[in-house]
């Protein structure tokens, strides 16, 4: 590349999903079978040709997945009303808390960014526990102060590398409150945030578009 000049890269921030994983604990891992198969497709063509259909059976919430606001709201915006700007091409920065340094991620970690119409991505590193029990216990969380505060200053989404992007060990949920009131979509269970620099990417988790659905996984990547 020309002296001084980076080769734009991509970077995949997504967990792969697999029958039978589990994302929640409690919750059913998906199930992926075939509902046509190449040796039956076969009978059906002269020219050797045969084709794979697959079945997919799962909940929304599984992988890295992106909240909508109806995910939270029954009057908010469903997956098929979200923008495109919202979710594609998003300029991003990188807050960075690694979890052992504390798993709430407050203000002070946010003051002084400027988030206008921005993706914050919010690197713990706890995903270095996917698949494992560790996951989904004492895991790093945006404070309520925090979610208001992107909210307010006009983040357009706000993604996070663990479990959820609240603290679960309590009965509320005011992040998601707080972000999804302001139309703010949520990414969680992101991955790989570790490979990005703070600034100065663009950001995609575009999920399909489904009317009547608040969540469903995403290709997530930079």
């Amino acid at each position: 590349t020309p002296q001084g000049q980076e080769m734009s890269r991509l970077v995949d921030l997504s967990h792969v999903i697999e029958a039978g994983m589990t994302t929640y604990r409690g919750f059913p891992g998906p199930q992926i079978c075939d509902f046509w198969t190449r040796e039956e497709s076969a009978s059906l063509y002269d020219d050797g040709s045969s084709f794979h259909i697959g079945r997919i059976d799962m909940i929304a919430n599984t992988g890295t997945y992106l909240d909508s606001p109806f995910h939270r709201f029954a009057d908010g915006a469903d997956l098929a009303e979200l923008e495109l700007d919202q979710v594609a091409a998003v300029p991003g920065l990188v807050v960075r808390q690694p979890w052992e340094n504390g798993l709430a991620v407050g203000l002070d970690r946010l003051e002084g960014l400027d988030v206008a119409g921005k993706a914050v991505l919010v690197h713990t590193g706890w995903d270095r526990h996917w698949r494992t029990e560790a996951y989904f216990d004492g895991h790093p969380f945006l404070t309520a102060e925090a979610a208001q505060w992107l909210a307010g200053h006009g983040a357009r989404l706000v993604g996070i590398d663990s479990y959820n992007i609240d603290d679960t060990r309590t009965r509320g949920r005011p992040v998601h409150t707080a972000l999804l009131g302001a139309g703010v979509p949520i990414c969680e269970h992101m991955t790989g945030l570790g490979a990005l620099p703070d600034e100065g990417f663009a950001f995609t988790a575009a999920a399909p578009k489904v009317a009547g659905m608040g969540t469903f996984p995403v290709r997530a990547f930079a």
